[in-house]
């Protein structure tokens, strides 16, 4: 059997990027081709049922339960995809004794991981680490995440004194576009509860994430020559200023932390006479999640109101809920995961998710789904990197929450 960082860099390498623009499911080929290497893996470890689910994309497998008492079926859960960075020829560097300096990508280039910039990497002195080239992304999310479900799922069979239920492991498309368990089917996971190994750094234990939404804002403007535009021009450069002006100007990402929700202007693209532009609405209060929505089609109706035309048209699509509006009637699986973290000497840290994973909506589908750690770092970028030593304390976790003597 290959060792844990074998099969993370192996898997690493191959480019997963999920493409927004595509109909298809899974988004790209490459996807596809991942999900059939898995599959192979997990056949090779001796997990059972193993599927490629033609609907969704979903890859799923079953490790039987080694004994008769009664305890919860339990799932793990991580994506095949990456994010919108280059991910073509990733070529992960291994660095054994990671002495807290500034981290050299890309001599040629003289691309760096300055500890300025990146005080985190102050946490790993000693530890070993896979960085990337500063040319792509690592993949480690979440690639991590798959390669420590399968690494303790192996463990598992290879210590059948470890009593534990039924355990199952799902591995998902396109999470980072946002639609990869959309087409996720509940039936084909006949789990209690289970957890979504899409973390970050060593004791994350999440269960809170934002309520999401995606509004669009599209601008009617009238296009005359500008010397004789008195009374008619209705210029949409300036009228996207002004709507974005209406909403409220501290709840943006830059300035806000914790529970605190925020409205993101995305992108804009507008001339004279039209105009798009794309917003992001998060969180984790329901109530103020909702308010935020209202504050699109106030400032909508004021500006037709006041342009005696409809210069504005707003369309809002929910994206994912707080998952906590489920887990909390369901805290066994927090609990599990955070004695499971003890054990394996990982001091748990639960805070809010500034985000959502496929938890979230897996949660609202009936399966209660918290996020636990990877060991990875500083996602979705040049400088992304993973920690091996946190790796295997989270496939430890992952041993401890199956185990049921613990």
């Amino acid at each position: 059997m290959e060792t844990m960082l074998e099969r993370f860099i192996r898997y690493t390498k191959i480019n997963t990027r999920s493409n927004e623009e595509s109909t298809t499911v899974p988004s790209t080929e490459s996807q596809v081709d991942f999900a059939k290497m898995l599959a192979e893996d997990l056949e090779r470890i001796g997990m059972k049922n193993v599927m490629i689910n033609p609907r969704n994309g979903f890859v799923t497998a079953a490790l039987p339960a080694n004994t008769d008492k009664k305890v919860p079926a339990i799932g793990f859960i991580a994506h095949m995809d990456t994010a919108d960075y280059n991910a073509e020829g990733i070529s992960p560097r291994v660095i054994e004794s990671y002495d807290g300096k500034d981290i050299l990508l890309n001599e040629k280039e003289q691309i760096y991981s300055r500890v300025k910039d990146f005080p985190n990497l102050k946490n790993y002195v000693g530890k070993t680490l896979i960085v990337t080239d500063g040319t792509t992304l690592l993949g480690g999310d979440d690639k991590a995440g798959i390669v420590e479900i399968m690494e303790a799922l192996q463990y598992l069979m290879a210590h059948p004194d470890i009593e534990h239920g039924l355990v199952m492991c799902a591995f998902g498309p396109d999470e980072e576009i946002g639609r990869g368990a959309n087409l996720f089917e509940p039936d084909t996971f006949p789990v209690d509860f289970a957890y979504t190994v899409d973390g970050s750094c060593l004791g994350e234990l999440e269960y809170e994430t934002f309520n999401a939404a995606g509004a669009t804002v599209t601008l009617k403007g009238i296009s005359v020559h500008p010397g004789s535009a008195k009374n008619t021009m209705i210029n949409c450069n300036k009228l996207a200023m002004e709507f974005d002006r209406m909403l409220p100007q501290c709840a943006v990402p830059e300035l806000t932390e914790g529970h605190e929700g925020f409205i993101m202007l995305q992108s804009t693209t507008t001339s004279i006479d039209s105009g798009e532009m794309s917003y992001i609405i998060r969180d984790h209060d329901r109530a103020a999640f909702e308010a935020k929505k209202q504050l699109f089609l106030l400032a909508g109706k004021v500006l037709n109101e006041r342009y005696g035309t409809d210069v504005v048209t707003i369309s809002m699509k929910d994206s994912y809920y707080n998952m906590y509006e489920i887990i909390k009637d369901h805290m066994e699986c927090v609990d599990v995961a955070k004695r499971a973290m003890e054990e394996a000497g990982v001091t748990p840290i639960i805070q809010p998710i500034r985000g959502g994973t496929d938890g979230s909506k897996i949660s609202f589908m009936g399966i209660p789904t918290p996020n636990i750690f990877t060991g990875v770092e500083n996602l979705h970028g040049r400088h992304e990197f993973a920690c091996l030593d946190d790796m295997q304390k989270a496939v430890a976790t992952i041993v401890n929450i199956c185990d049921t003597n613990k």
